[in-house]
């Protein structure tokens, strides 16, 4: 009498899901790290010995002294910062967001794209400074 066995495990481990993942976390973070740096050249204010000077996993928004808006290296106007930080946002929930302002800027620029940002949902925006000394 023969016995015919279903479900026959052969020890062999596909590493095909495990490589699709990582490439994709690869190809994730390749995108995300360039936006994560501030890119232009800035003259940040002074904030006292407890300035904010943000962390490495904080997106990076900045207003020039004439008014424009960057992301990382990346001009763009308010509305396209607002959906792409939504965007990442998606796939990262607790996002920090840090914007840079030029002591030049005008304030109301600085103030619009942080009140655009928590009207978007933001609960993690800061302006960033740099130390006194």
């Amino acid at each position: 009498m023969s016995r015919r066995r279903t479900g026959r495990n052969d020890g062999n481990m596909s590493l095909t899901p495990m490589i699709d993942v990582m490439t994709t976390l690869l190809a994730v973070f390749m995108v995300t790290t360039p936006m994560m740096t501030t890119g232009i050249d800035l003259n940040l204010p002074r904030g006292g010995n407890s300035a904010m000077t943000g962390n490495d996993h904080a997106i990076q928004i900045s207003v020039d002294k004439n008014g424009q808006y960057f992301l990382a290296k990346t001009q763009m106007s308010l509305d396209q910062i607002v959906t792409s930080a939504a965007a990442m946002r998606g796939e990262n929930p607790q996002l920090t967001i840090m914007i840079n302002g030029d002591t030049q800027a005008d304030y109301g620029a600085v103030m619009a794209v942080m009140g655009r940002l928590k009207d978007a949902g933001f609960q993690k925006v800061g302006l960033r400074t740099k130390p006194s000394k």
